[in-house]
C-alpha cells in the first residue's frame, strides 16, 4: 500500500505514465523499485527523485490513517478489484480512492450529468429518470455537483438504490460544501470515489479528469440539461469516445439549457422520453457485465476450491467451496462486511465481488451501510 502512495504523490508521474509502468512491471511495489534504481533510465526529474527516495513521512502515515477507517479502500490497476468498465478506457486512473461500498464499482450503472444551474423543470426530470433507473437496478453515478448531479444522487437513495459519485478533490473533502450531508449520505449507503490522494483540494483542470471516470465507470451517460459550453457535453463526448451510450432529454426551443441536449440528439445520442429507453438498450450490457464479473473470480474460487480448509466439507454440486463458505457465514440476518471478513478469512476485495455475483443472481440484497442480508428461498 505504501508503494501506491508514494507513486500516486510523485510529483510528474500522472496517470499515463504509472499505467505504462504497470503494464511493464505488473504491481506498484516493482514499479517504485525501477524507479529507485533507475531514476536517469526513467527520465525523472529532481523534484520526483528526491520524493520517491524520500517522500514525506508525515503525509504518507495520513493517508495510511484514513485507509485504516472502516469502508476506506485503495484500487489500484494491479488489483482485480479494479472495475472492469473502468479499466478498459485508454485513459483509465491508476488507482482509485473509494469511501464506502468498494463492490459497487462492478455494477450496471448509468451516469446522469447535466447542468449546475439547472431548472425546476429539469431537476423534477432528473429525480425522476434516476428514481426510475435506481428501481430498475441501475447505480446512478455523478459527480456531486450542484444542480443535475445532486439531485440525480439523492433521487437514486431517497428510491433505495445505490449511487456512486465521482470527485475532483480528494475523498475526504466536500464540494462544493453545501454537500456535505449529501456526501455523507452517500458514502453510507453508496461510493465517494476520486482518483486523488486525500487532502487533495478542488481545481478546475480535476473535474474534466473527474468526468472520463463518471462516462467509463457507466454504460452509458444521460445528459438531463446542458447548456452549448457545458461540462457535461464533455463527460458526454468522452463516453462517446470510450464506446458507451449516450442519452439526451430534448427540451424547449426557447430553453438554453436545452441546446447542448439538441446538439448531442443531432450528433446521434439517443432521445430519451422515459427512463425505458435507456433500460431497453443498457440491459444486455448489463447481464454481460455480471457475466464478465463471475470470469474474473472463477481463477480465485477454482483456487478456493482445490485448498478448502480443515472444517470444510466438500461443496454441492453446482456452488463453488467458497461461495458456500459465504453462504454458510450469513445466514438470513443482515451482517456487516467486517463481520464477514472475520467468518470466512477472505478479503474485503473477494468478498465485495462475491456479494456482488449474489446480488447480481438475486440472492443477496445490500441492506446499505455495508451490511448485507441473504434472501431466503420461497417454494
Amino acid at each position: 500500500m505504501e508503494a501506491w502512495l508514494t507513486l500516486l504523490r510523485a510529483p510528474a508521474l500522472g496517470p499515463s505514465r504509472l499505467r505504462s509502468l504497470l503494464a511493464r512491471f505488473g504491481d506498484a511495489g516493482r514499479v517504485l523499485g525501477f524507479l529507485r534504481a533507475n531514476p536517469a533510465a526513467a527520465e525523472l526529474d529532481e523534484d520526483s527523485r528526491r520524493w520517491l527516495d524520500a517522500p514525506d513521512r508525515a503525509l504518507i502515515e495520513a493517508d495510511l490513517a484514513w485507509l485504516a477507517q472502516p469502508g476506506h479502500h485503495l484500487i489500484g490497476l494491479d488489483d482485480t478489484a479494479y472495475p472492469a468498465m473502468l479499466r478498459d478506457i485508454a485513459s483509465a486512473p491508476a488507482a482509485l480512492f473509494v469511501d464506502g461500498e468498494a463492490s459497487l464499482l462492478w455494477m450496471p450503472q448509468v451516469a446522469v450529468v447535466g447542468s449546475r444551474s439547472a431548472s425546476s423543470n429539469g431537476l423534477a426530470t432528473t429525480r425522476r429518470f434516476s428514481r426510475a433507473l435506481a428501481q430498475a437496478g441501475f447505480t446512478i453515478t455523478s459527480g456531486m455537483a450542484d444542480g443535475i448531479d445532486g439531485a440525480a444522487h439523492a433521487a437514486a437513495l431517497d428510491a433505495g438504490g445505490r449511487t456512486i459519485a465521482v470527485l475532483g478533490t480528494g475523498p475526504d473533502l466536500v464540494y462544493p460544501r453545501k454537500h456535505r450531508e449529501l456526501a455523507a449520505r452517500i458514502a453510507a449507503e453508496g461510493a465517494l470515489v476520486s482518483e486523488f490522494p486525500p487532502g487533495t483540494s478542488a481545481r478546475a483542470d480535476h473535474f474534466p479528469r473527474r468526468n472520463r471516470i463518471i462516462a467509463g465507470l457507466a454504460l452509458g451517460t444521460l445528459v438531463v440539461e446542458a447548456g452549448l459550453k457545458s461540462g457535461s457535453l464533455i463527460t458526454a463526448r468522452q463516453a462517446n469516445e470510450q464506446g458507451r451510450d449516450v442519452f439526451a432529454i430534448p427540451g424547449s426551443i426557447n430553453n438554453p439549457l436545452a441546446r447542448g441536449c439538441h446538439q448531442l440528439i443531432r450528433d446521434g445520442a439517443v432521445l430519451c422520453e422515459s427512463a425505458d429507453d435507456i433500460v431497453s438498450v443498457l440491459a444486455a450490457q448489463a447481464s454481460a457485465l455480471g457475466d464478465r464479473l463471475r470470469c474474473v473470480l472463477r481463477p480465485l474460487q477454482q483456487a478456493e476450491a482445490e485448498f478448502p480448509g480443515p472444517d470444510e466439507s466438500p461443496a454441492p454440486a453446482g456452488r463453488d467451496a467458497v461461495y458456500q463458505r459465504l453462504i454458510a457465514a450469513m445466514g438470513f440476518d443482515e451482517v456487516h462486511l467486517d463481520m464477514l471478513v472475520a467468518q470466512t478469512g477472505l478479503d474485503v476485495a473477494t468478498l465485495s465481488s462475491m456479494l456482488l455475483v449474489l446480488e447480481l443472481e438475486g440472492e443477496v440484497v445490500a441492506a446499505g451501510g455495508g451490511s448485507y442480508q441473504r434472501i431466503a428461498a420461497t417454494d
